[in-house]
Order: C-alpha cells, then structure tokens, then sequence
C-alpha cells in the first residue's frame, strides 16, 4: 500500500523560510511518479503549488515562482519543497500527491502558518 507522509510544517514570520518533505513508502517504482504539492487555505479550493516528473522537469504556480523550489531524491523516495520569501498569503495545508499512469495518491497534509 502506498503512503505518502508530510512533514516540516509549522509557524514562521513573513519573509522566512521553511523546508517540507513528502516521504513515499510502499512502493519501489517512486521514480516513477510524476510528484506534486498543493496547498489549500481555509475557505479556498485547493490548487497546484509546485510539479516534478519522474526526469525532473518542474513547474510551478506563478504565485510562487522565484520563491519555492521542488526537488526529489529517488533514492530516498521523497519530495520536497522548500519555500523562501514566506508571505502571509501561503498560509495554507500543504499536501503531496503521486501519480503513476491512471492512480494517483495522496497525503494528509502538514500545515504552514505564516504570521508574525
């Protein structure tokens, strides 16, 4: 059964950063997965923060481009994305999906607070 388990959530200022990791068990094909992070904030539908295909290639939404950066470590079946610059309005539950072909799973999500 794949599982997939955020972590690095938490409460920092404006203009901070902060690291999350999406580890993936259950699975040997995790380099596979095409891998994202979404995030949703209290009272909003849920949207795309950040992409990576299985070679490496990502894509992210404009409201974080220039600021969040995602990666893999195939070896470590985990994806992670770190976010610079940290404003008020990434509040939010960010939560990790894999795809693979026609399934795809999901995580419960960890939350990031930005407040001063």
């Amino acid at each position: 059964q794949v599982q997939l388990v955020e972590s690095g959530g938490g409460l920092v200022q404006p203009g901070g950063s902060l690291g999350l990791s999406c580890a993936v068990s259950g699975t040997s094909m995790f380099r596979l997965y095409l891998m994202a992070w979404y995030r949703q904030a209290p009272g909003q539908q849920r949207e795309l923060v950040a992409q990576i295909t299985p070679p490496g290639n990502t894509n992210y939404a404009d409201s974080v481009k220039g600021r969040f950066t995602i990666s893999r470590d195939n070896a470590k079946n985990t994806v992670y994305l770190q976010m610079n610059s940290l404003k008020p309005e990434d509040t939010a539950v960010y939560s990790c999906r894999a795809d693979y072909i026609t399934v795809n799973y999901w995580g419960k999500g960890t939350l990031v607070t930005v407040s001063s």
